[in-house]
C-alpha cells in the first residue's frame, strides 16, 4: 500500500517575505537528496497589476522551475480577489473548502508535499483556508518566513507561535541587514529557540534578490523602449533621480550601483553623466525625445533608454513600489536562492524534524 504523504506548509507573517523563494530552495535541495516532492498552493491570489487582475505568477513560476510531473501538483482551490470575497459575503458561495482540501490526501507516493501558504496568518479565514486552518485540515507542519525589519520581529513570532502551537516546525528570518546578522544569530535566535521557536535559517539581505529587471520596469511604467530592447534582462538594484547640476549628479551617480536613473528628457548632460556610471537603464520623463548623442552612447554601452508619459514623482513612486514587491522570477535569482539555502538554512534539521529519509547523502 502506498505511503501517505507528509505536508509542510510554508507561510509568512506579511506579503513579500520570500515565501516562494524559500519553497523553491527547499524543494531543490530535497530533490537533490533523492526525495520525491510534490507542490501546491491551496489559496491563490490575483491582486494587482497595472492592467487589473493577473494570475498567481509565483505559483506558476515555482511549478515551472521545479519541473514536477502532473501527479505531483496539487490544485489551487480558490483565487482570492474582490469578486470571490464579495460572493462569499453575499453567501452566493457557500462551498465547504475544508472538505475539498481534504482531497489533497488522495495523492499517494511523495515523501513530502510542499504547500505555499497565504500572505499572512489571517488571509483566507473567510473561506476556512487560513494558514492555521489548512495546517489543521491536512495535519501539516508549518514553517514561517519573516522579514527582519527590527527587533519587533521577536514579538510577532512569539504571537505566531501561540496561534500555531505545536504545528510550527520553525522559522526563517529573511532580509537581515549585514550589520545586524550577528545580533540576530547571538541574541534573537537563542531567545526564540528558548521560547520553542526553532530558527531554521537566517538570511542576509541581498541587493540581487531585491532587484527588478528592466523588463519589469517597462511593464510597470508602460514605457516606450527607445534603444537596446535586447538588454531588458539587466537587473536594477537602486533608483537615482537626476535633477541637479551635472557635477553634483556625477558625484551622486558614482556612489550608486546598478541604477535606474530617472531624469527629464531634456537633460542630455545628466543622461550622458549617468551613462558613464553604474547605470542599467535611463528613464526619461516628460515625453521629450533624447538627443541623438545620448541614444548613440547608450547603444554603444548596451544600456536601455525608456521614455514614460509620466512626471518624475509618479515615475519614482511606481519604481519604488516595484522594489517593494520583488519576486524571484529570473534564473540568476533562482541560482542565488539555491546558494543562500545551502549556506544559511539548516536542511539537516528540517529533514530530521519531518522524519524524512533521503536516498542520497548531501555532499
Amino acid at each position: 500500500m502506498p505511503k501517505s504523504a507528509k505536508y509542510l506548509l510554508v507561510g509568512s507573517t506579511e506579503a513579500y517575505c520570500g515565501k516562494s523563494a524559500t519553497v523553491l530552495g527547499i524543494a531543490h535541495h530535497l530533490k537533490e537528496r533523492g526525495l520525491d516532492i510534490a507542490y501546491g498552493k491551496p489559496l491563490g491570489t490575483v491582486w494587482g497589476g497595472p492592467e487589473g487582475k493577473e494570475a498567481d505568477k509565483d505559483s506558476q513560476f515555482v511549478t515551472q522551475i521545479l519541473n514536477l510531473p502532473e501527479n505531483r501538483l496539487q490544485p489551487t482551490l480558490l483565487s482570492l480577489d474582490e469578486t470571490t470575497i464579495q460572493k462569499r459575503i453575499r453567501r452566493e458561495d457557500t462551498t465547504d473548502y475544508s472538505q475539498i482540501l481534504l482531497k489533497y490526501h488522495e495523492m499517494q507516493g511523495p515523501d513530502l508535499v510542499l504547500l505555499e501558504g497565504p500572505e499572512n496568518l489571517e488571509e483566507g479565514t473567510l473561506f476556512d483556508l487560513s494558514l492555521g486552518q489548512v495546517a489543521d485540515i491536512l495535519d501539516a507542519r508549518v514553517m514561517l518566513v519573516a522579514r527582519f525589519h527590527s527587533l519587533l520581529i521577536v514579538g510577532a513570532l512569539i504571537s505566531a507561535k501561540r496561534r500555531l502551537g505545536d504545528r510550527l516546525l520553525g522559522v526563517v528570518i529573511n532580509d537581515i541587514p549585514e550589520n545586524r546578522l550577528e545580533e540576530v544569530e547571538t541574541m534573537v535566535q537563542p531567545f526564540l529557540e528558548q521560547h520553542g521557536i526553532p530558527i531554521l535559517g537566517a538570511f542576509p539581505s541581498s541587493a540581487l534578490l531585491r532587484s527588478v529587471s528592466v523588463a519589469d520596469l517597462v511593464k510597470q511604467l508602460n514605457a516606450e523602449v527607445l534603444c537596446r530592447p535586447d538588454r531588458l534582462d539587466l537587473m536594477v538594484e537602486s533608483l537615482s533621480i537626476g535633477a541637479m547640476n551635472v557635477n553634483s549628479a556625477l558625484k551622486y551617480f558614482r556612489k550608486g550601483r546598478n541604477m535606474a536613473v530617472v531624469t527629464g528628457g531634456d537633460r542630455a548632460d545628466i543622461q550622458l553623466a549617468a551613462l558613464e556610471t553604474s547605470t542599467q537603464c535611463l528613464i526619461l520623463t516628460g515625453q521629450m525625445p533624447p538627443s541623438p548623442a545620448v541614444l548613440s552612447r547608450a547603444e554603444d554601452l548596451e544600456i536601455p533608454v525608456l521614455s514614460v508619459d509620466l512626471d518624475t514623482l509618479s515615475t519614482v513612486e511606481i519604481v519604488d513600489r516595484a522594489f517593494g514587491q520583488v519576486r524571484v522570477h529570473e534564473s540568476v535569482k533562482v541560482q542565488y536562492v539555491y546558494k543562500l539555502m545551502a549556506e544559511h538554512f539548516n536542511m539537516e534539521r528540517l529533514i530530521q524534524d519531518l522524519d524524512l529519509e533521503p536516498t542520497i547523502v548531501a555532499k
